[in-house]
This record gives C-alpha cells, structure tokens and sequence, in this order.
C-alpha cells in the first residue's frame, strides 16, 4: 500500500515526534508499547493500567517516563498529541470522549464499542472537537488484505460480487476471550474488510449461532449479509480449533469479482516449529519482534495514524465511519442470531 504522509521538524534536523499515551496495558496494549517504541517518529511519553505495578513495570522496561494507574491523570497531561485506548472492550467509550474533548487524537481498539450509540457519539466528539479518531482495524495494514483491495480497485478481481470471510481461534482463547460476544471479538474484523471491499452499506442481515462450549456467548457464528450494491458477504467465526493443533490463527478470504478471484487462507502457510510440546505456527504479519524491533500491520497502523497526526492529514485510509457502521451490523447479526429473522438495517 502506499500512504504518503510527511513528518514535519520542529527545528534544526531532529524529526517531529507524536507524543503518545496508551491506557490498558493488557497482552495487547503492551504490544502497542512495543510498536511506537520501535517508531523513531513517536514518543511514548505516558502509560497507564489499572493495575500500578504492571504499568510502572512497562514503563521502566521501555524508558516510559509517567506511569499511572488512572486515565484521567494521563489524560490530565497537556503534552500529548495522540492516545492509544487498549482498555476492555466494553471500556473504550469513557477514556476516547474524554482524550477527545482534553484535544487528543485517539486510536480506539477494536471493537471501537460494543454499543452503537457510543460508537457514533465518540465520532461526533471527534468532529466537534477537532481532532481525528481512528479505529483499530489493523487488518487494513496486513499485506495480504490490503493488496485484494488493491486489485478490486484496480480492476484486477473488480468490484466483489460474493465474498467469503472465516475467523477461527482456539477453544483456550475462547475461555478468555468470551467475555464479549463473538461479534465484537472475532466477526468484528471480516466485517471491517467486508465494508471496506464492498464499498458499500449493509442493507440486510441473515445470522446463525450456535453455543458449543459456553451457555451465554456463541462459538460458532454464521452470518450473510447482503449490501446496498447487490454484494454478498459470508462471515463465520469460530472458537473451535483444538489447542493441540498448534495453529493460533486459522483465516481465510475469497473475493469473487467480475474480473478475477483473490483468495489465501493462513493455516498451513506459516512456519512450522515442531518440538516436544507440539506444533506451534507463530504469525509473523500481525506483530512479532525481531532483535529488540517489532514490525508488522499493528505498527503499520500506529505509523499512519502518528503521519496524520503530525501532519494535520485527515486519515482516508482508515474510516471510523466504516467502524460505527461495522458496529451497527454487529448488532444487527446478535438480533438475528436470537431471532431467527432477517434484519433489515
């Protein structure tokens, strides 16, 4: 993909850097530590997690100079451009309104909420404050998803007539990962990629659950959606990939266009470590560090959004209106699975 943004200079040669806060020092919020530390145009000036210790513990390891086991005391900091929210899902919307309104561009995590009505205040907050908000949809940043973009622009595959998206994970991610509905965690991605492919709006939804190994959240989830442009779109997400075979991430995507087909799936195409506790098959395009440097979609993502901060650049690439849409979908897809109806949005 090619993203032209340019860095401004404060003075003499030295590069502007971001000034970043990140709240939620989670698995995944450290990982958003490692990616701005491996971004010579960021600095990450203020981190924050509810547990202390943990928090002050990631700021020694990564020279962090404010540790805080509050937000609205690293919210508080009037020498932050932009904030990383990597809190719970159901928390997001508290810590973004309130970076918004204190003047601070914000990168939101996926799900950007799991409620739609805080998913369209938080980007009308944005506009009225000024201030750019950018969904953490990562998958945009992946190369093997940006380049079917790429060649549905292009004319290569065309504008998708049907699309087909699988998400499967582990059955011990599930035990952790069930304290939202599969929607928000899982589906949440394809219908991203779905939205932004199409080009188009959801305008119907057909969904199918089925709760296997939990009472409450689903861990088989099917879904068809059909788009304003006549598109169609298949997502299914699954928690049902056993532990013992070794691969974490099991996804997979079709595009049929008038022109062509694009089409990989990652479960056999990665490396292959096998060793007296199993196979392992470790993901190298998300995020992996490699001699002190991470690099990967995550650090894609947090290098655009720290250009368009910068530079004063309105993202185009990314879309938070896409993400609140996402959002309605994803609440539609709950209401059908439980129904038993088509949802017309």
């Amino acid at each position: 993909m090619s993203v032209n943004i340019k860095f401004e200079r404060r003075g003499g040669d030295s590069m502007k850097k971001v000034r970043v806060g990140i709240i939620g020092l989670g698995s995944w919020g450290s990982c958003h530590l490692e990616a701005y530390a491996a971004m010579p145009q960021a600095e990450v000036v203020a981190v924050c997690d509810r547990n202390a210790e943990r928090a002050q513990e990631l700021a020694q390891k990564f020279g962090v100079p404010h540790a805080y086991s509050e937000s609205d005391e690293l919210l508080a900091r009037e020498d932050l451009d932009m904030v990383s929210i990597v809190t719970f899902e159901n928390d997001h919307f508290g810590p973004a309104i309130r970076a918004l309104e204190s003047g601070k561009h914000v990168l939101v995590e996926k799900p950007v909420s799991t409620k739609l009505h805080e998913a369209k205040k938080m980007m009308e907050t944005a506009e009225a404050c000024g201030r750019y908000i950018f969904p953490g949809h990562l998958l945009r940043f992946e190369p093997r998803y940006a380049e079917i973009y790429k060649a549905i622009r292009s004319g290569r595959v065309g504008a998708p007539e049907s699309m087909y998206f699988k998400r499967g994970r582990t059955k011990r991610m599930f035990q952790t990962y069930k304290r939202i509905h599969t929607v928000f965690e899982l589906t949440v991605h394809d219908l991203d990629l779905a939205i932004w492919y199409a080009d188009s709006r959801v305008k119907s939804v057909k969904a199918y659950a089925r709760k296997i190994n939990d009472t409450v959240v689903p861990d088989l989830l099917w879904a068809c959606l059909q788009f304003e442009n006549g598109t169609l779109a298949f997502l299914h997400s699954n928690w049902m990939s056993p532990d013992e075979a070794g691969i974490v991430m099991n996804d997979s995507v079709e595009v049929i266009g008038a022109n062509g087909i694009a089409q990989f799936e990652n479960s056999g195409s990665n490396l292959q470590l096998w060793d007296a506790s199993g196979r392992h098959s470790p993901d190298f395009y998300i995020h992996h560090v490699l001699n002190g440097s991470s690099f990967g979609a995550l650090r894609e993502q947090l290098n655009y959004a720290c250009g368009c901060a910068a530079s004063g650049t309105k993202p185009e690439y990314t879309s938070f209106a896409d993400a609140v849409h996402g959002i309605e979908v994803a609440e539609a897809i709950i209401r059908s699975s439980e129904t038993g109806s088509e949802i017309f949005l």
